[in-house]
């Protein structure tokens, strides 16, 4: 089942002096499930498309379609709400709030989409036990480490069910070994949940894993290769 579509999307910046085609005409269908790796050198255009992708920025021309629904023709409220509802993220720099526990963090968003307190309850267990922190659960950002802020910011990502998670550069601040256990438990998560992944990487260790990984070059896919396992 196709959970986004992107057709002839472009993204031109203008400035008093150059124009800037950052995506050009992109087109890509995604599964559900799948665990797919956007590649290219810097300036390719991998993190323009993921937030075009994602919503946070809007493309100049063309479509881009979740389970349906085209960003183009939504509101920036009912964009912002349909964000909290169907996209996860997952950031370079963690974007963990401060004052919050790992629990308070993982519930965040429930909590905006007003779900039980007994929902979230067991929703943030389950994923704290997943990402291997259940015993961390009323640590703040500044008691983990980078690896372990991390996990609860795929924990989050994943709370509410989305449809995909985006992911830009999740292992670029991590050691190998904590990059390594996050691949292998957004792996895991990406295998029992059957949410989609979209990672945006430099890392070769993200794209040995992807099933499918994508290259662009100066805003272009040049490559869209599916590898079985």
């Amino acid at each position: 089942m196709k959970v986004l579509e992107l057709k002839n999307v472009n993204k031109i910046y203008n400035s008093s002096e150059v124009k800037v085609h950052a995506v050009q005409d992109v087109t890509l269908d995604f599964e559900e499930a799948e665990f797919s790796a956007i590649v290219g050198p810097s300036g390719s255009g991998k993190t323009t498309l993921l937030n075009l992708i994602g919503g946070l920025d809007m493309p100049t021309s063309g479509e881009i379609i979740i389970g349906g629904t085209n960003l183009a023709g939504l509101k920036p409220s009912q964009l912002i709400d349909f964000r909290l509802k169907n996209i996860g993220f997952v950031f370079q720099a963690y974007n963990l709030i401060p004052v919050l526990t790992a629990k308070e963090n993982i519930e965040f968003l429930m909590t905006l989409q007003k779900w039980p307190q007994k929902q979230r309850d067991e929703r943030t267990l389950e994923l704290l036990r997943a990402v291997g922190l259940a015993d961390r659960i009323n640590s703040r950002p500044s008691k983990l480490s980078g690896g372990q802020q991390q996990r609860v910011a795929v924990a989050r990502a994943l709370a509410s069910k989305p449809k995909f998670v985006l992911a830009d550069e999740p292992t670029a601040n991590l050691d190998s070994k904590s990059a390594t256990t996050l691949l292998e438990i957004m792996h895991e998560l990406n295998h029992e949940e059957k949410i989609t992944f979209i990672f945006s990487t430099h890392d070769p260790r993200v794209v040995k894993m992807a099933h499918r990984v994508i290259t662009l070059e100066d805003g272009k896919v040049v490559s869209d290769e599916t590898r079985e396992f």
